[in-house]
């Protein structure tokens, strides 16, 4: 065992660290340097990256962090809910189920977009031919897998996604449009549904694209959205606290779900089966 234990190597974290008469995260005083004078956005910043954010980069990664803090009563927002409903002593539960469906269709979308441009490979600067020809090779790619774009189209905002008019704004104003937006903007270009429609870019990609520019970690990018995303569960709960529709919505979902047997005498067409038996 004490040879096992004098080959492990060393273990560091920069993270955060606790004293008798201080408190450090990523090698600031967190009492005199960081509170009061930083926002949470721009500490969450400093978390995943490393480094403070620079004042358009601070104000570009709160805009990410409020463009999908809620979106009314998606999946993540009912099982928040309904979970509290069954267990309100325990709020943590109820955030916890909120978020772990952070996945390809809801929050996961911030990670997905991040690794398609990044598994791009370099992104040319100023050679818009080279860069037109990485989008197509994007779209190819997942249209001959038979894939959707990660990133592309939305359920409600079918003529565009007003969160990713105002985050380019954003980026053009202070100059934080990167390789991985522009190349993001190509794909949109490209993009179309099974029947031929254009698919706007969403709130999620752009905000994975973003993201990739700013130089977050592609492994953190989907944390970067559960983040956001639990801000409004913890709304959501703070809501169903004072005017609960968790009980309302189980009644709903058991008057308006019909019940039908698959096997047994009855099933539909058992009646059938044993005539013909």
């Amino acid at each position: 065992m004490a040879l096992f234990e004098a080959d492990l190597p060393p273990m560091t974290t920069s993270i955060g660290h606790a004293t008798a008469d201080g408190i450090w995260v990523q090698g600031y005083d967190l009492a005199q340097e960081l509170m009061g004078e930083v926002d949470f956005g721009g500490v969450f910043f400093l978390l995943v990256s490393g480094r403070l954010p620079t004042l358009g980069e601070s104000r570009l990664f709160n805009a990410v962090l409020v463009a999908l803090a809620d979106h009314g009563l998606t999946p993540s927002a009912l099982a928040a809910r309904l979970t509290f409903t069954g267990a309100p002593e325990a709020i943590q539960g109820a955030v916890a189920a909120g978020v772990l469906g952070a996945g390809s269709e809801f929050l996961g979308v911030f990670e997905n977009a991040g690794r398609m441009l990044r598994r791009a490979g370099p992104i040319p600067d100023d050679d818009d031919q080279a860069l037109q020809r990485l989008a197509v090779g994007i779209v190819d790619s997942y249209r001959s897998r038979n894939q959707r774009l990660p990133g592309f189209g939305h359920p409600f905002h079918k003529g565009g996604d007003p969160r990713v008019v105002r985050l380019l704004g954003l980026a053009r104003e202070h100059d934080l449009c990167g390789p991985h937006v522009r190349l993001m903007l190509r794909v949109e270009s490209l993009a179309t549904s099974s029947s031929g429609k254009p698919l706007p870019l969403n709130a999620g990609g752009m905000c994975g694209a973003l993201l990739c520019d700013l130089g977050i970690d592609t492994a953190a990018l989907r944390g970067v959205a559960v983040v956001s995303r639990a801000a409004g569960i913890v709304g959501h709960i703070a809501e169903e606290a004072r005017a609960p529709i968790g009980r309302a919505l189980w009644y709903m979902a058991e008057r308006e779900t019909h019940y039908q047997p698959r096997r047994g005498p009855h099933a539909p067409g058992a009646e059938q089966e044993d005539d013909r038996g």
